[in-house]
């Protein structure tokens, strides 16, 4: 099957996306973060909430997806076991060299532990729990901070693959139904958000996000259908073909939903005017907030994939090095910016100097750890996601061809 060039440039950007997003966190008021800074702006809460409603969903839809196109008929469990291995290890290698920077800035921040890297580590490496300690991942003895998301991907593999294992015979047993592009589109656009208004409204008051995998159930109940969605649409050519002919329809809709939920957030802090207070108050406005919220997530999701089925078909020049790339600087890019923002704060640089540096910087910190270290070593690339001999350079495989 040939390389779907749309599907690589969306993860690309989504993770690329990630490094704004995380630095913008520790500007951002009201909002808690790892390591926050002197300077933060309440106005950043609004741009922030239009990227957080779909960032993350995209990145599991992209992965079900990936795993639906790379499953093979045979040899399942082969390819379920080094899939499942490619996401361990750096997960394991990231809590233990790479997250623990970040826990150590953090408890030193909060007045949890004294100066001295060894010393912490050397405790950090014990995964006990640390009685008084309020960093990230204190009441368990270690932290994986933002690789949560490599920690849901390892079951939500296993189980996809499995469903679809058991599921097979079934499918071919069962009648095949053809509902009309109408009917149809008005399906895929109804029911997911209907389902998604119901884990916001019900769910995630009673179970808020913890990241901490096994009593997450809103972010569960988000993220799964997600990934297992992407998984079993993954080849599925007329339901692509309807996301192309619908971008226009799917924008026009997540632009609704994201004006219905700010529009509610922004009334609800306008100070009441006489008979309007009761007015106001009267109409369920959490509820319509919320279902606005569903409604710009997976509106969001079909725009981008539908959008990029157009826009972004062709490869572009880099586009093979940042495919390589991404999964290295996803693991690096928290600690990098957590570990600059603590030497940098001390600095007073300012309100726009220290952001700037702190992105600039994280970058460039990616950049050079990834090309110089990572890339070049056998031993260092599958700790950070990548297969251990690297990819041959153009020239190499020019030299071969010959």
């Amino acid at each position: 099957m040939h390389r779907r060039h749309d599907l690589d440039t969306l993860r690309i950007a989504a993770f690329a996306l990630l490094i704004l997003y995380h630095a913008a966190m520790a500007y951002v008021a009201g909002w808690d973060f790892h390591l926050k800074s002197t300077y933060t702006s309440e106005w950043l809460q609004w741009p922030m909430i239009a990227l957080n409603r779909w960032r993350m969903p995209l990145l599991f839809a992209i992965s079900g997806i990936a795993l639906g196109l790379s499953l093979p008929d045979r040899g399942r469990l082969q390819h379920t076991l080094r899939r499942s291995w490619r996401l361990l290890l750096p997960l394991v290698f990231g809590i233990v060299a790479v997250v623990s920077l970040q826990a150590y800035c953090e408890a030193l921040d909060k007045g949890d532990v004294a100066p001295g890297l060894g010393h912490f580590l050397w405790r950090y490496w014990q995964f006990r729990p640390w009685p008084g300690a309020h960093f990230s991942g204190a009441a368990y003895g270690f932290t994986w901070n933002h690789l949560w998301y490599l920690a849901y991907l390892l079951p939500y593999t296993v189980l996809a693959v499995v469903l679809a294992s058991l599921l097979r015979p079934l499918r071919r047993a069962l009648p095949r139904w053809q509902p009309g592009d109408r009917l149809l589109g008005t399906l895929l656009l109804a029911l997911p958000v209907a389902w998604l208004a119901w884990s916001l409204l019900v769910l995630m008051p009673r179970w808020p996000p913890t990241h901490a995998l096994l009593d997450d159930v809103y972010v569960h109940a988000e993220s799964l259908p997600l990934f297992l969605g992407g998984f079993l649409a993954a080849r599925w050519q007329r339901g692509w073909d309807l996301l192309v002919r619908g971008r226009r329809v799917t924008l026009a809709l997540a632009v609704l939903g994201l004006c219905l939920e700010l529009g509610i957030r922004a009334l609800a802090r306008l100070p009441h005017v006489g008979d309007l207070d009761a007015w106001v108050l009267a109409l369920p406005w959490a509820q319509t907030e919320r279902v606005g919220r569903a409604l710009y997530t997976w509106c969001m999701l079909l725009t981008l994939f539908g959008w990029a089925r157009v826009l972004l078909v062709r490869p572009w020049h880099g586009l093979n090095y940042c495919r390589e790339a991404v999964f290295s600087w996803y693991i690096l890019h928290q600690t990098v910016l957590i570990v600059l923002l603590y030497a940098l704060r001390p600095l007073q640089l300012g309100p726009w100097l220290e952001p700037v540096l702190l992105v600039a910087g994280t970058i460039s910190g990616c950049l050079l750890i990834h090309e110089l270290l990572i890339r070049r070593s056998r031993w260092l690339r599958p700790l950070f996601g990548l297969r251990a001999d690297p990819p041959a350079s153009p020239i190499a495989r020019a030299a071969t061809a010959r």
